[in-house]
């Protein structure tokens, strides 16, 4: 059995050591039970590292942090999404793609956030491009918390 618990670093010290405890069931043998923690990094940044939380860092097998992406894997990774989606233009500008990267400093969860506000701005403006500028304005008047 495998237990996803997405947006864990919003859980409670509470709630983690309750999943710690099915975890201890044959604990010198296989466990019938994994528990993936998918979180922001400040989970292991800003709980798991203090000393409260040892029981639970123990049990971690595996800790993965995805890197922000660079220019050129910020391009490819748009043009993926445009592609999956059926586009096979270029939509975005150069310069639109250089603003999205260096908004969205190569997060992914914000690259799709910018890009698809920036995309229904350019059908509201009925324009097939989306450039430098388009991606300025839904960042600076659309995005909150950036």
């Amino acid at each position: 059995m495998v237990c996803v618990l997405d947006e864990a670093h919003l859980l409670e010290k509470e709630t983690l050591e309750e999943f710690r405890f099915p975890l201890n069931y044959k604990f010198d043998s296989i466990s019938p039970m994994a528990v993936v923690l998918v979180a922001q990094t400040e989970l292991w940044e800003n709980k798991l590292k203090l000393q409260k939380y040892s029981a639970i860092r123990q049990r971690i097998d595996i800790y993965f942090t995805l890197p922000h992406l660079d220019h050129a894997e910020t391009e490819k990774y748009i043009a993926s999404h445009m592609s999956y989606a059926g586009c096979s233009q270029s939509v975005f500008t150069d310069k639109a793609l250089d603003e999205v990267y260096r908004v969205s400093t190569g997060i992914p969860r914000m690259i799709n956030r910018i890009c698809e506000k920036a995309l229904m701005y350019a059908f509201q403006k009925q324009t097939r491009l989306v450039d430098d500028y388009m991606v300025r304005y839904v960042t600076e008047h659309e995005l909150i918390n950036g």
